[in-house]
């Protein structure tokens, strides 16, 4: 099921922008359009799932009808070359799809006895089938290529996740019952929507956190919506093939994330995550396919420390300060702020910044693009660096008091 679930996802996200751009035309703005699909889905999904999944339907179930309605759309994106069907579609995929990575550790939770222990070691193949999919994208098909986006054969990225889509959701109709365990609950919707964790923004160093994590979402929008793009427009072989070392490395420090919050202390790991990102454009902007093509290399392998860092981290961060009273609804506040709003913002930036960079026969001054998101990431870790204060994370328990601490 994991593996299923971002095989579909990583099958055309990754280079869905050069498409867009290199096979189909569409300018900068419009690819943005279309990846902030995905903060619409964030922002509608805890309805989906507040409303219908905790309530009325087993998550099995919901999850084979909606992959099934996702096949069908991913084939009608296959066929689509004018923006005005294109992103219609998008849209109600993606709708649809968000909520499907809260169904999933769902169905994931209910069947295991120690989730804490167990649930990493399932949640991983999701990772890997992220990782085949960029894999066979270029190294398999070479629809990346320059030859195949020439031919526009990128258009078969949407075709293969349609077809995974359609195995999962028939696949999901076999998988463990999972019925809703709030049927009828009241207050359901609210605490998916993360509003009964508003409490939390009291506390001046969550709200600190919080504000970070918003703004950092900012230049990480960058990432999503042109690495691809950029990478195969500079001419570098295999692009998505080479970015699953992304995927790769996010496994690798996930594993380190405890050592470094017990050696450095939370402040420190987050801003080093927030730095990375600063890093990581800063090679984009001085990298190219040649000799310094290994910039290009090391800035992707950085997403281990980008990624995890922050977010991972900020998740223990955020749990550590809910307590048991506010521990799902501060996830889902949390959720809704980067993956909705940030990164709504960030898409947005993204794409006029590329317009406005757009030089020749539909090429652009990346130099220039990747040193706006690398200096507004230096500009937020400087400005936490500042405003954050130290502090050792405490559980809490039921009562307030603290249980244990945490790096």
């Amino acid at each position: 099921m994991m593996f299923l679930e971002f095989f579909v996802w990583g099958a055309w996200f990754v280079t869905m922008g050069s498409y867009l751009t290199a096979s189909l035309g569409f300018s900068g703005a419009e690819s943005a359009l279309a990846y902030s699909t995905q903060s619409w889905g964030a922002i509608i999904a805890p309805f989906v799932i507040g409303l219908i999944a905790d309530k009325y339907v087993n998550a099995e179930r919901l999850l084979g009808v909606i992959h099934l309605l996702g096949a069908v759309l991913m084939y009608l994106l296959a066929n689509a070359t004018e923006f005005a069907g294109f992103y219609p579609y998008l849209l109600i995929y993606m709708i649809l799809y968000m909520p499907t990575l809260a169904l999933v550790n769902a169905i994931s939770f209910r069947q295991m006895d120690d989730p804490a222990r167990h649930f990493g070691n399932i949640r991983v193949w999701g990772t890997v089938g992220w990782i085949v999919a960029g894999l066979a994208i270029s190294y398999v098909f070479a629809w990346d290529s320059q030859a195949g986006l020439a031919a526009g054969l990128l258009r078969n990225t949407f075709t293969m996740a349609a077809v995974a889509s359609a195995v999962l959701g028939i696949f999901s109709f076999t998988l463990p019952a999972t019925p809703p365990q709030k049927s009828g609950a009241a207050g359901g919707l609210r605490e998916a929507l993360g509003l009964d964790a508003l409490a939390l923004l009291r506390d001046r160093n969550f709200l600190i956190f919080f504000a970070a994590s918003i703004l950092i979402c900012i230049p990480l929008a960058f990432y999503y919506q042109h690495a691809n793009q950029f990478l195969t427009e500079i001419q570098v072989a295999n692009a998505a093939g080479i970015q699953t070392l992304g995927q790769v490395s996010e496994v690798a420090f996930m594993l380190l994330v405890p050592f470094f919050l017990k050696r450095f202390g939370m402040k420190l790991t987050l801003l080093m995550g927030m730095l990375a990102w600063a890093a990581r454009y800063v090679l984009f902007a001085y990298g190219n396919a040649g000799e310094l093509v290994f910039m290009l290399i090391l800035g992707i392998a950085l997403h281990g420390v980008c990624y995890d860092f922050f977010f991972v981290s900020g998740q223990v961060f955020t749990d550590s300060k809910a307590g048991p009273r506010y521990k799902s609804a501060a996830q889902g506040l949390i959720t809704l702020a980067t993956y909705g709003v940030g990164m709504l913002i960030g898409f947005w930036v993204a794409g006029q910044l590329t317009d406005a960079f757009a030089v020749g026969d539909g090429g652009h001054d990346w130099r220039s693009i990747w040193l706006y998101p690398a200096a507004f990431a230096g500009l937020v870790a400087v400005l936490f660096a500042l405003l954050f204060r130290n502090e050792v994370v405490a559980y809490k328990t039921a009562t307030g008091t603290p249980a244990r601490d945490h790096g």
